[in-house]
């Protein structure tokens, strides 16, 4: 009998080790899906923040007077626009506005530019 009771009380370590192990491999994937999950979040709170910083750069802020109704309308007409509800195609459309955004982004490039040299000088 003795033999037998030493089996089971083997066997029971081996299951808390096993079952210890388990835990532990599972708190680690646990804390990497939230690391995941944390970093999507960040990446698209970002993304947000960089879409307002441009709706903030192009002035329509203040010139909706911050009324976000307005805003909203406008920017659903624009994507009713790039779904084919206009005039022009979307794809002139989106040729058009790519190339103004890239000159509006040269042009604030330059400008600061110009003001560093300008920092420089005095």
């Amino acid at each position: 009998m003795p033999a037998l009771r030493r089996l089971i009380l083997r066997t029971q370590r081996a299951w808390r080790r096993s079952s210890q192990a388990i835990a532990r491999v599972e708190a680690a994937q646990a804390r990497g899906d939230r690391r995941d999950w944390a970093a999507e979040r960040r990446a698209r709170t970002r993304h947000l923040i960089e879409l307002g910083g441009l709706i903030h750069k192009a002035g329509l802020v203040e010139l909706l007077e911050d009324d976000r109704a307005t805003l909203l309308g406008l920017l659903l007409q624009v994507a009713g626009q790039l779904r084919g509800n206009g005039d022009e195609p979307p794809d002139v459309l989106r040729a058009r506005w790519r190339h103004t955004g890239l000159r509006a982004f040269q042009d604030e490039r330059e400008a600061a530019e110009g003001n560093a040299g300008e920092v420089g000088i005095s």
